[in-house]
């Protein structure tokens, strides 16, 4: 599970860094427009991602900016990760 968070937020980061390029410098043709879009949905979808964090998380782990930030940039592979974080955690306290 660990390699598919890891690619997984890679290829996130490669996609941001592509839609953030082209609104530096924009591509030709329609594929610029394209990257708009995707990148106002991608926006607003991980923003709904990290109100769906702090929801579910806010009382099962100590959270900082950055984890917001995180859940932000990779969206569902960072919930993954921090899923994973408390179910680790809960099974540490029941073996206690």
């Amino acid at each position: 599970m660990k390699f598919v968070i890891t690619t997984g937020k890679a290829v996130t980061l490669f996609a941001w860094l592509l839609m953030t390029y082209n609104l530096i410098m924009p591509f030709e043709g329609y594929i610029a427009i394209i990257l708009y879009i995707l990148l106002a949905i991608t926006a607003f979808m991980h923003c709904f991602q990290v109100i769906i964090f702090h929801t579910i998380f806010k009382s099962l782990l100590p959270l900082k900016k950055g984890d917001y930030f995180s859940v932000f940039i990779f969206g569902a592979f960072s919930l993954l990760q921090y899923r994973s974080k408390v179910m680790q955690n809960l099974e540490n306290a029941e073996t206690r």
